[in-house]
């Protein structure tokens, strides 16, 4: 693992201490990296979406609705592991 040095103002460190503090994590280390890899969760999904709408736009899609896509790309999501299942399928 790669050691950083990071900064934070005093607001966000107080709510990393409180975190903490609450037991919901062991260590700041742990907050920053699952804000990290939420972040980089965040992305992907934008990305996959942004891909199906330039799809759409282009004619690709054909005739679906837009419900019918958006539970398409959801389903493949999930299936590639970039969005947590949530029970809705």
């Amino acid at each position: 693992m790669t050691k950083q040095s990071v900064n934070v103002t005093p607001p966000n460190d107080d709510w990393l201490n409180a975190k903490v503090a609450s037991k919901e994590y062991s260590n700041k280390t742990d907050i920053i990296n699952d804000l990290i890899r939420r972040e980089r969760e965040r992305e992907e999904k934008f990305k996959t979406l942004k891909a199906a709408i330039e799809k759409g736009l282009a004619g690709d899609i054909g005739e679906d609705n837009v419900l019918d896509i958006m539970q398409r790309v959801e389903k493949k999501m999930m299936e590639n592991g970039t969005l947590p299942d949530t029970g809705r399928g």
